[in-house]
């Protein structure tokens, strides 16, 4: 059957973009509202620190309430989350409490990573052999959310005028809500037996031992953290070339479309070559993407670089994230998806810490020369996952 007549897909679907469209707005967000409220402006980027602290900490546990209460009470009450998140953030502007607003990041940021999870969801309820193309999917309902937000944005950021940017948080909590819909009609998964989980839990050191599940998650770090070291500072390197933020906007924009535009047909491309070798394109894509970066820094060396990053992260996401769904077993996904989660999560974290004290240190290059090592690491991962069988059985049974 395919993946369209799938009704719990198509659900999950639907709930995936809707609940993923507060993740670019909070880009915008999170640093003009923490201008509005921080006593100085030295901490006017910790609401969008903590809410990328809360997503760290919080992937694992959410993932593991998944594995034993069900992917659906999960995800409701991650919207839960970002509902409350929404309307304290609101809360916080008209009250000029700047306290409220870091929390209120720290439920949103919970909320977005538990989001992430509706690809290894939307995995679990459909065919095998159709499992890499329904997370690609899922994966590319970002472009759908990239195109949105904007739109969300704009309209309902005066919505509770003259409190600036309030309407725009409250507008996060209707989301939140109307993604709820789809998602309490959908019929997930069955959950698996608690002492099979309970005992996948027990042992995660032993687990940890086989080494297609290792390279996977080093595959899925590496693509995330390459692609954040690079399109972190690429404004900020841009307008110190003389290009103007409008230009730079766009550079962005196309950057957004290049990582998700892809999702449609990465799947099929992984039923075709195998996961491994689309991971191994991935990194190839991004090493080239360091290399024009370090070419030059005119206009087109910047569009080429971070369309490259763009289709090189998709491609190393989707195609590590098949790799660690075809090896878990099924009491295995709730705490080692959380775990990968939290790996790619924390890549990215340091990653974005790092761009900034390359580029104020030494220079764009210097980013450009590690992305391509980065790219390398990836490369040399895929191709030593590739070596090893997969496992047959779990550790400890």
């Amino acid at each position: 059957m395919s993946l369209i007549k799938s009704r719990d897909f198509v659900l999950v679907l639907m709930s995936a973009t809707i609940l993923a469209i507060p993740m670019p707005m909070l880009i915008i967000l999170g640093g003009l509202a923490g201008l509005q409220l921080a006593p100085n402006d030295n901490f006017s980027t910790l609401p969008v620190s903590i809410q990328m602290l809360s997503g760290l900490f919080a992937v694992t546990p959410m993932s593991v309430f998944m594995g034993r209460a069900g992917r659906k009470p999960g995800f409701l009450v991650a919207a839960g989350f970002a509902c409350l998140g929404g309307a304290l953030a609101a809360y916080s502007l008209i009250s000029g409490n700047f306290v409220f607003l870091c929390v209120a990041h720290a439920l949103l940021g919970a909320a977005i990573v538990s989001f992430n999870l509706f690809r290894f969801a939307a995995a679990d309820i459909v065919a095998t052999g159709q499992q890499a193309t329904a997370i690609s999917i899922t994966l590319g309902s970002g472009l759908v959310a990239a195109l949105l937000a904007p739109e969300v944005f704009r309209y309902s950021k005066d919505l509770l005028a003259p409190v600036s940017l309030g309407g725009a948080y409250l507008s996060l909590s209707v989301l939140a809500l109307i993604g709820s819909i789809p998602l309490s009609i959908a019929k997930f998964a069955p959950l698996k037996p608690k002492a099979s989980v309970q005992k996948s839990i027990k042992n995660p050191a032993r687990l940890m031992e086989r080494p297609r599940l290792i390279w996977a998650m080093v595959c899925g770090a590496g693509s995330a953290a390459g692609m954040t070291l690079l399109m972190t500072p690429t404004p900020l390197a841009m307008v110190g070339c003389g290009f103007s933020d409008v230009q730079a906007g766009d550079v962005i924009r196309w950057h957004v479309v290049a990582m998700f535009a892809p999702s449609f047909f990465t799947g099929a491309i992984i039923n075709r070559i195998g996961a491994n070798k689309v991971v191994t394109i991935g990194a190839v894509l991004l090493a080239l993407s360091g290399i024009s970066a370090l070419a030059g820094v005119q206009i087109f060396n910047f569009y080429i670089s971070l369309i490259l990053l763009g289709v090189g992260w998709n491609f190393g996401f989707v195609g590590s994230t098949a790799l660690l769904n075809s090896e878990l077993r099924d009491q295995e996904k709730a705490l080692f998806q959380g775990i990968n989660d939290t790996v790619i999560a924390l890549g990215g974290t340091i990653a974005s810490f790092s761009s900034g004290l390359l580029i104020a240190s030494f220079s764009w290059s210097a980013i450009a020369s590690v992305l391509i090592v980065l790219s390398v690491v990836v490369a040399i991962s895929s191709l030593w996952q590739a070596r090893y069988k997969a496992t047959t059985s779990f550790s400890g049974e």
